[in-house]
């Protein structure tokens, strides 16, 4: 396969995933917003800060308000990851590959596109954030069951799911991050009850709150919260679970086109030292610490996959 091909399909996956995400980051504020009867701007900042657009929403905005990062994060065309903006980059790339695309897929990406481009023509109101971001959820889905449903299980099918999983990894990373980035008001209030509130939040924003339910009868906490999101490789939003399909995807790759590339070691590192570690270790070392390394490697690992692939010929 092409480079630019392949750079195509993984760059068209990571976008409809990170606009998910993005939906799912603002779900988590705004529901913890309203946990709070005071200082909920701080919320609101650490969603900002969370999705990585910190410094394009400062050279903008001065405050954080619920409307103004709303707006910023869903429909800014300036903020290059705003829904409306990887929406656009997604069906893009879409076209670019069209030809290694089924035509329920593309369906599905351009439907996405135009529906996801009506609903964020007007700015969108608290009172209305929590539909809005249903449907964005919802379409993501769509194109995901289009992929699942009628692609070749070959390397086409691989590349997209090497950028889902990559960009959900990422995503899941800084959700649990921004519980501890600005939410608590105090070290007091871990353990408390509206500690817990907050990661019963963070496990609904990742689609796994009765899924945690029906795996786990221990007490709804940090501790076990934490360890279902990293460790259990059963839910499909756990940090275990990304990095093993990624690397199985990878593995595919490597039989089909008889190489192995830095990048496949890059990824069983990764893998061994998930395996290698348990939640208390990461509490005891420090739980923000264990996301920033997180994130940086699953991040280098992006950029060599591009490299070894050749994304840009």
């Amino acid at each position: 396969m092409l480079g630019k091909t392949a750079g195509g399909l993984f760059w068209m996956f990571r976008f409809l995933e990170r606009g998910e995400n993005t939906a799912r980051l603002l779900e988590a504020g705004f529901r913890m917003a309203l946990t709070r009867s005071y200082d909920t701007e701080s919320e609101w900042q650490s969603v900002v800060t969370t999705s990585g657009a910190g410094q394009g929403y400062s050279a903008k905005y001065s405050g954080y308000s619920d409307v103004q990062v709303m707006d910023y994060l869903l429909r800014d065309t300036g903020n290059p990851s705003s829904v409306l903006s990887v929406m656009q980059s997604a069906r893009d790339n879409a076209r670019l590959v069209r030809t290694a695309l089924t035509t329920e897929v593309w369906e599905a990406v351009n439907d996405s596109w135009m529906t996801l481009r009506e609903l964020l023509a007007e700015p969108v109101t608290p009172v209305d954030l929590p539909a809005t971001l249903a449907i964005i959820r919802k379409q993501s889905a769509l194109v995901r069951g289009a992929l699942y449903g009628t692609m070749l299980r070959n390397d086409i099918y691989d590349f997209a799911r090497i950028g889902t999983f990559l960009e959900r990894a990422d995503f899941t990373a800084r959700i649990i991050d921004v519980k501890y980035y600005t939410l608590l008001p105090s070290a007091s209030a871990v353990g408390s009850s509206l500690d817990n509130v907050q990661w019963e939040m963070i496990l609904r924003s990742v689609s796994a709150h009765r899924c945690f339910r029906w795996l786990d009868e221990a007490e709804m906490n940090a501790t076990s919260i934490a360890n279902f999101l990293i460790f259990d490789k059963r839910l499909p939003r756990s940090l275990a679970f990304c990095v093993k399909q990624t690397n199985e995807n990878l593995r595919y790759l490597e039989q089909e086109y008889q190489v192995r590339h830095p990048s496949h070691d890059l990824a069983e590192r990764l893998g061994q030292r998930l395996k290698k570690l348990n939640i208390q270790t990461i509490f005891d070392q420090g739980l923000h610490d264990f996301i920033t390394d997180f994130i940086s490697a699953n991040n280098a690992l992006g950029v060599q996959i591009e490299r070894d692939f050749r994304f840009n010929e």
